[in-house]
């Protein structure tokens, strides 16, 4: 059978970008009624529990939390400069933006790692000793902290790995400034995990 040539619309020889970034904007917009959701709860627990919430706060590192405010910052700026450089044309500049969006996530999580530590080893973690004899409103601080700050961890995680596979496909040559749909997508969802931090930061870190 003779092959016509003949190319169907979305017959999958197209690329529908603005399908990909509508699919992907859906996407965020369940991430945000999960967090959503999250904060609400938070919101009401700290009004029952003002003085406990306070007080538990005062546990948690302000300059660690700080310093993890900015990374998160200057990740966003490079990854919005990625995703400007590949539209330009410059896949190289693109990669290596994408590289220092990946190490800046790398830090975030680090930092985080010794914060957590920190908490475990004087005894603030659900299931021990001393957390269990806290008082019902710090220990329930402490477990929408974790819950929380754990679920941003997890997002952060899953962006590095997005960011990896936008690196890998750079690097290959399948991305360009007429398809660089992926590069955009891992950009707005690196900018929503930015989004959730500058809101966990004041919640849990800045209570007044």
């Amino acid at each position: 059978m003779a092959h016509t040539g003949l190319v169907l619309p979305n017959s999958g020889h197209n690329r529908d970008a603005e399908a990909n970034k509508f699919g992907m904007w859906l996407f965020l917009f369940t991430e945000l009624l999960l967090f959503g959701g999250l904060f609400i709860v938070y919101m009401v627990y700290r009004m029952l529990n003002h003085e406990a919430f306070l007080l538990s706060s005062f546990e948690l590192n302000v300059t660690m939390g700080t310093v993890n405010t900015v990374v998160l910052l200057v990740s966003s700026m490079t990854i919005a400069m990625a995703v400007s450089a590949i539209q330009m044309g410059q896949a190289k500049r693109s990669a290596m933006l994408l590289w220092i969006t990946f190490a800046l996530a790398g830090v975030f999580l680090v930092i985080k790692y010794f914060e957590w530590s920190a908490k475990i080893h004087h005894g603030l973690f659900p299931g021990l000793d001393y957390y269990n004899n806290l008082p019902a409103g710090e220990r329930l601080f402490f477990f929408l902290y974790y819950i929380m700050t754990g679920l941003h961890a997890l997002h952060i995680i899953i962006g590095m790995v997005i960011i990896l596979f936008t690196i890998r496909q750079t690097n290959n040559g399948t991305l360009s400034p007429e398809k660089h749909s992926l590069t955009e997508n891992a950009g707005l969802y690196w900018h929503l995990v930015d989004l959730i931090w500058i809101y966990l930061f004041p919640l849990f870190y800045l209570i007044h």
